[in-house]
């Protein structure tokens, strides 16, 4: 099977979906001639002109505004916001408006909305420019939120989250970007709403999304020399949560850990350390450690940034002494 990109299986992506269906159409700053600040989206405004792939002016609220519109009137939009931390300037469209209007309506209305969000930290971009912000989505009924690790998931929720009738906020590594993956040629699917089992181990259940997998898998191959047998799942949608795949693991093995690149304090992390100890409590033999990135803005220094930001050290320390506790 051929290895491709990730920010190129997004692209094929986006170029499947827009050939397969005329209603679909992009709309971000600078995605047309200079296709996009990460260049996901170059040649596609060529192949599929600039009425479909529409430059937008620095203007989150109104171009997201726009796109809402765009959406409950027939068309199937896709926004790519430049940084994610730049999702905040749009907040209003899609908390109040997007996520709420198919709860209001019913069936008079559909939102297919899909919001690609480039996110996370690793390059020096600063406070502003590196934020994991999709906390903020989860926290928010009526929105279905995407974090793949792979190309091969990136390619595949990509083109389930545009055929969605939901609005969906679609989040994209920057440091995934570079990394290659076996992609199927075929036209394919990933289904929204269920993790992947990526490594299979009996005393430990790492739970991690988008960049964090590998960093887990890593860690996972560090204490197997150890003698300590990990199972790492991905979950892919973080909302709605696949709880069935995680509890039966952590059923399994007593034991979890739960990785994220944001923020410990209100995190994803929080919410499934929560539902662990509830759903699982019976079977676990020690309390689910969590990691995090450090509560404070992202430094613009790497040096400071590495520091704040977890690796797979991070959680290998974590699991080490979870399995130490129990």
């Amino acid at each position: 099977m051929r290895q491709i990109y990730y920010s190129h299986a997004i692209r094929e992506a986006l170029e499947e979906e827009l050939e397969r269906d005329s209603s679909v159409i992009l709309l971000g700053e600078d995605i047309a001639e200079y296709g996009g600040a990460f260049k996901v989206t170059a040649g596609i405004a060529n192949r599929f002109g600039r009425e479909r792939v529409r430059n937008t002016p620095i203007c989150e609220n109104g171009f997201v505004g726009v796109a809402v519109g765009a959406a409950i009137t027939g068309l199937r939009p896709v926004v790519e916001i430049m940084f994610m931390d730049f999702i905040t300037l749009a907040m209003d469209q899609i908390v109040n408006h997007a996520a709420k209007f198919r709860y209001q309506f019913g069936p008079q209305c559909k939102v297919p909305l899909t919001v690609r969000c480039p996110a996370g930290a690793g390059r020096g971009y600063g406070p502003t420019h590196s934020q994991s912000l999709e906390r903020y989505f989860v926290a928010t009924p009526g929105l279905i939120v995407l974090a793949p690790s792979t190309a091969t998931d990136a390619k595949g929720l990509l083109k389930s989250a545009i055929r969605c009738d939901d609005p969906v906020i679609f989040i994209e590594s920057k440091l995934l970007y570079p990394t290659m993956d076996s992609v199927p040629e075929d036209e394919y699917l990933t289904p929204i709403g269920k993790a992947a089992i990526r490594a299979e181990g009996d005393d430990i259940t790492i739970v991690a999304y988008s960049r964090m997998v590998s960093e887990a898998l890593k860690a996972a191959e560090a204490l197997s020399t150890h003698g300590v047998s990990c199972e790492v799942i991905d979950l892919r949608t973080l909302s709605p949560l696949d709880m069935a795949c995680i509890t039966e693991s952590v059923n399994k093995t007593g034991r979890a850990v739960v990785v994220e690149e944001g923020w410990l304090t209100g995190g994803i992390g929080a919410e499934l350390a929560s539902r662990i100890c509830q759903e699982c409590f019976d079977t676990l033999l020690a309390a689910p450690r969590r990691v995090a990135a450090a509560d404070i803005p992202v430094p613009a220094s790497m040096l400071l940034e590495q520091a704040a930001t977890p690796d797979f050290r991070d959680i290998a320390r974590a699991a080490a002494e979870l399995m130490a506790s129990s």
